[in-house]
């Protein structure tokens, strides 16, 4: 299987410029400064008619993993649909940090069958194997975001390599404060799904646009083939 190279988009231009320089996949957010929340549909309805490129869309009304209106995220992702994004990017966490699967099914719903990622509420659970066994079996779900630890890819490239052995592959989207030179040893270990955002905009900023020109490089260094691991399933 190739690699897979997701781009956050905040605008069509956005979109544009992550597929000229070959991702393969957008996540569509609004407001950065609260770490991603959704779109505006109908904003999300232009993004999607801007590219040929898969958009998932993020559905999260407030800061933070909590779900403190569930009707409302409901309709959220309903409207989210309706504009024509190709799948949903949620996850949720209860009071105890266990992962409200309930609440996630329930959004879920509106999908009709297509696929939708869980986010890096994952990285803020109570259990984190524990977090993937229960996320593995809601309906839909095919894609994990996560960086192995809230501080980030480089605390929690162990953390990756033990669901990597645990046969968590398939679902690994590695993420969250990635960088190029953490790209080989993720690809030793068995990742093949990154998820990049500031780190191919101008100055690192989300204030600026992505550029194709950094999106392509990221495709090219994702894309290089995986070096064996110096101990199997580590760092």
């Amino acid at each position: 299987m190739s690699p897979l190279l997701e781009v956050i988009a905040l605008s069509p231009a956005d979109a544009e410029a992550a597929q000229a320089g070959g991702a393969d996949r957008l996540e569509l957010v609004a407001d950065m400064a609260a770490d991603g929340l959704s779109p505006d549909p109908r904003l999300a309805a232009q993004v999607v008619a801007s590219t040929d490129l898969p958009v998932r869309a993020m559905v999260r009304v407030q800061a933070g993993f909590a779900v403190v209106d569930l009707p409302r995220l409901v309709r959220a992702a309903a409207d989210l649909i309706e504009a024509g994004v190709h799948g949903l990017v949620l996850g949720f966490l209860d009071e105890a940090g266990d992962v409200a699967a309930d609440a996630c099914v329930a959004i879920a719903d509106v999908l009709d069958g297509r696929p939708w990622t869980f986010h890096r509420a994952i990285d803020h659970s109570r259990d984190y194997s524990r977090a993937f066994e229960v996320v593995r079996g809601l309906p839909g779900l095919d894609a994990v975001l996560t960086a192995g630890s809230p501080n980030g890819v480089a605390a929690g490239l162990t953390r990756l390599a033990q669901r990597i052995d645990a046969g968590d592959g398939d679902l690994v989207l590695a993420g969250g404060g990635l960088v190029p030179a953490q790209v080989p040893v993720l690809r030793a270990i068995g990742v093949t799904s990154f998820h990049i955002g500031r780190s191919v905009r101008r100055e690192r900023s989300w204030l600026q646009p992505v550029s194709a020109a950094e999106v392509r490089a990221w495709k090219y260094i994702t894309s290089l083939p995986a070096l064996a691991p110096s101990s199997p399933g580590r760092p």
